[in-house]
Parts: structure tokens; C-alpha cells; sequence
């Protein structure tokens, strides 16, 4: 797939033909190792050409290590695992300075060695299994793409992808992710069980001989480019104001909040959270053949970007209401249709008009 850089307004139709060949390809080798999943798959890939990092949830054995493995596979590029543990510290994963002697000259300097953050795509696994200490160390990385060592700061490599696992049944042993770290993923992804039929085809692929071999697809470089293609996207006024409203209306401090919000939530999204449903609604559309963002596309995400960056509150969870139930209503009561949206009395306050 090496080609020069393609500009989206210039050739539209081979920028949509390479995402979309490569989104192929990728899920072709994924499905080689990976039965079922495939929304699971897509919102990974989404996050990728996004330049996002992804944070993975389910109970064990769903295969979330060996989907996230599977990926790095099909991308030629490095890769690290690093098992997240209550003894981890952060320089185990950032890396560290260490004293040697220059043979040459008989001097002593201080060299730095990396740590496995320093690859391309890295598999954090099991998170919340080490303490908050370890954990903020990820920060800076994941949002600067750097680490800080002493007083020096060390770029990692580009692309850098950053897919983190954690098990949500267990409290023994294990340390809740911060709000500010939560926020630094672009999607929460829930991994559910397999059907039947698709458990019934692990169980014979898993219990046999059979290995199944994995061809890379992507090179760093193409990536890269193709990262860049998906900011090329055009998103309308109409579409950055129906992501604004989704938003917004989980602020119940601000006008414009409705009931049910209020009656829910604790704590609403942040303005990032705009910033991803916007960067994966123009990936999404370019993975379905279309160089224009819609409505349709930012309401399909506004769960996984939306589910941890919102918090309910003590009388919700008492009643079993989810993030999930909240964000379901949030995108059933808000119009998408273009002229709807602004002319609505009900969101007046969120788009701090006068009713």
C-alpha cells in the first residue's frame, strides 16, 4: 500500500478506496484469530485512524489480550505488552537513567534506557491492576506522546497507540482509573459474550492443531498518512452542533441539562469528548465510502466516547440506571435532522440562546 501522501480534497475517491482497503485488510487477518466482535474490531480500528487510544472492558477469557495482539500483528510496526501489576512502578514503563563509564575516556554519564512504552502500539493489560502512581505515568504519554524522565523529555515514536484491558468484576486488588486518566482514551469499549454459534467456533478452533498465520497490512508511515486523511473530513456546522448537544446536555450545572440528566448524573463530559465524537464520526464515514461526516455516524460512537466521561449518581445506580441508559435517551431525545436542532425551544439553554 505505499503511495505518496493523498490529499482528500484533490482525489477523494482513492484517499475513501486506501482507508477503506486497509480497513478491510485488517479485519480480514483479525478474523483469522478473532471470532465474532466485529463492532468491538471496528471501534478499535476507528480509534487507530482516529489517533486515539482505546480503553477495553469485559469479565476474562473474552480475548481481550489476544484481540488487541492480533491487531499489532497486522501492523508492521512495534510492539509491547506490559502486565500491569500492584508492584509496577513508573519507571518500569517509562524507562530510566542509568550510570555508565565511557571506556574511552574513563568518564561516567548518565544514558537513558527506554521502557516498553516506547513502541508503537501498546497493550496495557490489566490496567487497574496496579496503583495510581504507575498508572499517571501513562498520562503524559498518552496525551503529549512523551515521557519525562528526570529533566529530560523523551518522544515516543509515531504512530503511538496505547489499547489498555481491565476486569470490572473484581474489587480485591485492583485501583479505580481517575477521571483524568479515563478522559485521556477516546473510547471505552464493553466486550460482551460470543453468541452460540460463534463460541461454538472457538471452542473447535481453540482446541486444535491449527495455527492461523497473520500478514501485516500497515506499515507506521501509512498509518500515519492515513491518520492525517481522516482530519481532512469536512464536518458541517450541523454536525458540530448536534456533537456540541450531546455533550452539553450532560452538564447539569449549565442551561439546556434535561431531567433526566439532572435526576442521573453527578458529572457531565468535558469538551474532548467533542473533539472524538467529531475525530470518529470522519473516520467512521470514511470507513463507509463517504468523504462528509453525518449525524448518524457521531450517534453511533456517542456511547463508547460518552460512558466514561460522564458519572451517575448514587440515586441512578440505585436504580440501576447506566451510563449507557443515560446516553441511549441523550441520543433518542436529541433531532438530528438539519434546522431541527437549533429551532428546538429544549435546547435553547445549550446553545445559550434566549427561549
Amino acid at each position: 500500500m505505499t503511495a505518496p501522501d493523498i490529499q482528500l480534497q484533490d482525489d477523494p475517491d482513492r484517499a475513501v478506496e486506501r482507508v477503506g482497503a486497509a480497513f478491510n485488510d485488517i479485519k480480514a487477518q483479525i478474523g483469522r484469530v478473532i471470532v465474532g466482535q466485529e463492532e468491538v474490531v471496528d471501534q478499535l480500528l476507528i480509534a487507530l485512524f482516529s489517533r486515539g487510544h482505546c480503553l477495553l472492558e469485559g469479565v476474562p477469557g473474552l480475548a481481550k489480550t489476544l484481540m488487541i495482539s492480533t491487531l499489532a500483528r497486522t501492523l508492521s510496526m512495534s510492539f509491547a505488552r506490559i502486565q500491569f501489576t500492584p508492584d509496577l512502578m513508573p519507571a518500569d514503563i517509562t524507562g530510566t537513567d542509568v550510570l555508565q563509564q565511557n571506556r574511552e575516556t574513563g568518564d561516567r554519564e548518565f544514558r537513558f534506557l527506554n521502557g516498553p512504552l516506547f513502541h508503537n502500539v501498546v497493550l496495557a493489560d490489566e490496567i487497574n491492576r496496579t496503583p495510581p502512581k504507575t498508572q499517571a505515568a501513562l498520562l503524559e504519554a498518552m496525551q503529549e506522546r512523551q515521557v519525562s524522565v528526570g529533566q529530560s523529555r523523551h518522544a515516543l515514536p509515531d504512530p503511538f497507540f496505547v489499547l489498555a484491558t481491565q476486569n470490572p468484576i473484581e474489587q480485591e486488588g485492583t485501583y479505580l482509573l481517575p477521571e483524568a486518566q479515563q478522559d485521556r482514551f477516546m473510547f471505552k469499549v464493553f466486550v460482551g459474550y460470543p453468541t452460540f454459534e460463534e463460541e461454538k467456533q472457538i471452542a473447535k478452533a481453540t482446541t486444535g492443531v491449527t495455527a492461523d498465520e497473520i500478514d501485516p497490512v500497515l506499515s507506521g508511515p501509512e498509518i500515519v498518512e492515513l491518520q492525517k486523511l481522516v482530519r481532512q473530513v469536512p464536518a458541517s456546522d450541523h454536525v458540530i452542533e448536534y456533537a456540541l448537544a450531546l455533550v452539553r446536555q450532560t452538564r447539569i450545572t449549565e442551561p439546556g441539562a434535561p431531567d433526566f440528566a439532572k435526576e442521573w448524573l453527578s458529572w457531565g463530559a468535558g469538551p474532548r469528548a467533542v473533539q472524538m465524537l467529531l475525530l470518529g464520526g470522519k473516520a467512521k464515514a470514511l470507513l463507509a465510502g463517504r468523504t462528509h461526516v453525518s449525524t448518524e455516524d457521531v450517534a453511533s460512537l456517542a456511547a463508547p466516547v460518552l460512558r466514561h466521561r460522564i458519572v451517575c449518581n448514587f440515586a441512578a445506580e440505585s436504580d440501576g440506571v447506566t451510563t449507557d441508559r443515560v446516553i441511549a435517551k441523550l441520543v433518542e431525545e436529541t433531532p438530528q435532522a438539519e434546522g431541527k436542532l437549533t429551532s428546538d425551544p429544549r435546547f435553547a439553554g445549550v446553545f445559550q440562546r434566549a427561549a
